[in-house]
């Protein structure tokens, strides 16, 4: 079944990949991204406190979840010939080496306007313990097409 604007009702789900979380996906997004960040890098660095966090050890990038968020939407939208317009995160939880997460949407709405079809969804990338690590909301266009 395919698809289309006309479809999809809030509620709808956007499945992502699972990605598995190692040290060497952390490394590899340092290298991709140019943040060499002790935070991500550096064991000892991250024994310490940060205020009042302590991490425990290193994290993943949260640019990562974008990333992960983003290819998502993206790989949904694209064969439909709709355009990932906006995305916004926000981090609620670090990601550590060993964990598996896996982002989904959920369709939150629906609007046509005089030139164009929008869909509102809540993104979200949870770990293998059904927790949460990131959150927000993205805007996809459906072009009107003559």
């Amino acid at each position: 079944m395919t698809t289309t604007f006309e479809s999809l009702n809030a509620g709808d789900t956007i499945d992502g990949p699972e990605f598995a979380v190692s040290r060497e996906s952390i490394r590899l997004f340092c290298d991709a991204s140019l943040d060499y960040n002790p935070l991500h890098l550096d064991d000892d660095y991250m024994k310490g406190d940060f205020g009042k966090t302590n991490f425990g050890g290193i994290i993943m990038h949260g640019m990562n979840n974008f990333g992960l968020i983003s290819r998502t939407i993206t790989d949904w939208a694209y064969p439909l010939g709709a355009i990932l317009r906006r995305l916004e995160t926000r981090w609620v939880k670090p990601v550590r080496p060993g964990d598996t997460i896996r982002p989904t949407g959920i369709v939150k709405s629906k609007q046509v306007t005089e030139k164009s079809r929008w869909v509102l969804i809540d993104v979200m990338v949870c770990n293998q313990g059904g927790e949460k690590v990131a959150t927000g909301e993205a805007m996809v266009e459906f072009p009107i097409t003559a």
